[in-house]
């Protein structure tokens, strides 16, 4: 009525687009009114966080995201359909559309905290999961939450029909524009329209993670509507890649864990978590008497192909200066191609899927075991510091809601040196690493993931001479990447923390070439090196894996906890133990061992192949214990996340340990 009223006051057109308006506007302000009352209801937990205003203001960003996907149709239907012809179909079509996005986005907040109350998280993918049995869950649902289902149907049906009200009275006060005006509008709507839904004028779109800023799990959650949670979570099961879905070999899943098992080299009664097949006591190989701080730099893109003494180029002058320093793996092989991979492998020991890594899946955004959230739990500070956008492949988001207290990133650093596509340069990462650990009074776990050596390589000049060539651009960021590497450990050789720390250098991977073979093998072996002042020179030739560093360094620091890590620790490997390596080419698994690679294609039986030379040759005998194991080690990790069965272990209590500060008190470490 107060439309109508206007413009019969007025005589004026409040404009064809007005409806739309209407509808942005309402829908944001109810998911920010939803979203206020849930602060308050949570206030203890925001509150432990400073993040009142956090969780307000990323969720307007993240309301305005799913708002703006919902509302662009509808602006490019008012400003392209005929409204001589199909006016009031579009009209009818418009109102249904509206009223029922409106009501979805009430019937997801009242949901909301019911199932906050059991799951601690806003409605996510196990939402949607349980809508499979939808008899059993109607039923549970029913006979728990009566009164709850009751008042959100009402406050649904209320809801929608105040709007259907409101919206209808709006809808009647419009006349069309023409097709002027219209042509005119167009571009600039779907522009704004565009960057509102992107979320983000970074070089890549809001996610949730964009909205992760404390170490609370449910209130970097309270930031992002649940419509936008279960829907994200709806896009992201495509991604998924369920092994047992993509290739035809079938497994038990007692044959499974039993494999498992057998190549964890551990007894069936070391495994004694049902909830977690994998769950085992870590024995280390050296007692420490105080906790050491734990920094695993990740370096971008630096496979064996540009370390000479791994039969590369040599580009890496450092590192190989470094490599006869400390622990030096000569037969390392990364578990994909991309840096999530790496991650994945390194810092959470997870073995790879046929889809994508855990860092960007739904039911692995908390709860997952990592070992930053192993050495939060002793007491240890923990952080990721990065010279880039932290949301890139939802980093921020799983590492905050998974054991990091801090996330550093590119608008951390004041006057950096150089600042290039992917962030700044890997001197301003490393001096930032070097200040974090010098002013640590706790002990440190840090995460270093440089991106100097990142497309299209970009660098500060002046560090390096550079060399000309068709491959000089990649050459020369290399080499930049080498030398601060140098820098950084010329400094912290002469630092007060150098004594208690252990550094894990480690590429995420390779930068992958195009060849013959149905698994690039040679284009996954990285270079791996482990230094510190506790840390003695050593070569391991061992076949392994990215997956094998996390009990590896664990070991070094005398940890001994209960963990679900398949990998071994190269320290002191079983007897008999030839090491093996598993290997994600896209949708391709593969498992090396013995120079012999078991590979599983989709839809294809398992093939197993010799490696020499770098090339992959029929295997004409065929090792079917070999493609067994290639099997497990393809299906574990799919029936791991699915069950969730990989989570960090319940009986570990934290507790504080003593600073880690190089104070004259020495982490002393005996094997």
């Amino acid at each position: 009525m107060i439309t109508m009223n206007l413009v019969k006051e007025t005589g004026k057109n409040p404009g064809a687009l007005l409806p739309v308006l209407l509808f942005f506007c309402s829908s944001l302000a109810l998911l920010s009114v939803s979203r206020l009352v849930m602060a308050l209801w949570q206030w203890q937990r925001v509150a432990a966080v400073d993040g009142f205003s956090r969780v307000m203001l990323n969720g307007v960003r993240m309301d305005l995201q799913i708002v703006g996907y919902v509302t662009l149709p509808l602006l490019l239907g008012t400003l392209l359909v005929p409204a001589s012809r199909y006016g009031r179909l579009w009209s009818r079509f418009q109102t249904v559309w509206m009223v029922v996005w409106f009501g979805l986005f009430i019937y997801m907040e009242c949901a909301t905290p019911s199932f906050i109350n059991y799951y601690d998280v806003r409605p996510n993918r196990l939402f949607i999961e349980y809508l499979d049995n939808p008899r059993e869950v109607g039923l549970t649902l029913w006979a728990d939450y009566k009164f709850q289902i009751m008042l959100s149907l009402l406050a649904v049906t209320l809801g929608s029909f105040l709007f259907y009200r409101l919206l209808r009275t709006t809808t009647a006060a419009v006349r069309p524009w023409g097709w002027k005006k219209r042509i005119i509008l167009l571009p600039i709507v779907i522009v704004v329209v565009a960057i509102g839904a992107r979320g983000s004028l970074d070089h890549r779109p809001a996610n949730p993670g964009t909205a992760a800023f404390s170490s609370d799990h449910l209130v970097n959650d309270l930031a992002v509507s649940s419509a936008y949670s279960v829907l994200y979570a709806l896009y992201s099961l495509r991604h998924e890649g369920d092994a047992g879905e993509t290739y035809i070999a079938r497994m038990s899943t007692d044959e499974i864990n039993s494999r498992m098992h057998q190549m964890m080299r551990l007894p069936d009664a070391a495994f004694t978590d049902p909830t977690a097949p994998t769950m085992h006591r870590s024995q280390p190989e050296r007692t420490c008497t105080r906790p050491m701080n734990l920094v695993i730099i990740l370096e971008e893109s630096l496979g064996a192909q540009y370390v000479a003494s791994l039969g590369g180029e040599p580009y890496t002058p450092e590192l190989e200066k470094l490599s006869r320093q400390g622990i030096w793996f000569d037969n390392l092989y990364a578990t994909g191609t991309r840096s999530v991979r790496g991650i994945e492998a390194v810092v959470t020991g997870f073995l790879p899927t046929p889809g994508r890594s855990v860092v960007k899946l739904g039911l692995s955004q908390n709860n997952f075991f990592t070992l930053p959230e192993l050495f939060r739990k002793q007491g240890y500070d923990t952080e990721f510091i990065y010279g880039g956008e932290s949301q890139f492949d939802n980093m921020r988001g799983f590492f905050l809601n998974n054991g990091f207290n801090r996330v550093i990133d590119q608008k951390d650093y004041k006057n950096p040196v150089f600042r290039g596509t992917w962030g700044v340069s890997d001197e301003d990462l490393f001096n930032r690493a070097d200040a974090e650990l010098t002013a640590a009074d706790k002990p440190l776990f840090a995460l270093v993931f440089t991106s100097s050596n990142h497309p299209p390589h970009e660098y500060p000049a002046g560090r390096i001479k550079p060399i000309d060539g068709e491959k000089a651009k990649i050459a020369n960021a290399v080499r930049y990447a080498d030398y601060a590497l140098g820098q950084f450990f010329d400094k912290a050789r002469s630092s007060p923390y150098w004594e208690n720390t252990i550094f894990l250098v480690v590429a995420d991977h390779d930068d992958v070439l195009p060849g013959p073979d149905l698994v690039p093998v040679e284009h996954f072996h990285i270079p791996g090196l482990i230094l510190g002042g506790s840390i003695a020179a050593q070569k391991i030739s061992i076949l392994a894996s990215q997956v094998d560093l996390g009990p590896t360094v664990l070991s070094l620091m005398g940890v001994e906890v209960n963990d679900p890590m398949p990998g071994i620790s190269l320290l002191d490997p079983p007897a008999n133990y030839s090491g093996r390596a598993i290997l994600q080419y896209g949708t391709i698994h593969a498992l090396m061992r013995n120079n012999q690679v078991a590979v599983l294609q989709p839809d294809k039986p398992g093939t197993v192949f010799n490696y020499s030379n770098g090339h992959l040759r029929p295997n004409v005998e065929g090792n079917e214990e070999l493609l067994r194991d290639a099997v497990a080690t393809a299906f574990w990790p799919s029936l791991a996340y699915r069950t969730m069965a990989y989570h960090p272990d319940k009986g570990v209590l934290p507790h504080l340990v003593p600073s880690a500060r190089g104070d004259g008190n020495k982490s002393l470490c005996t094997n």
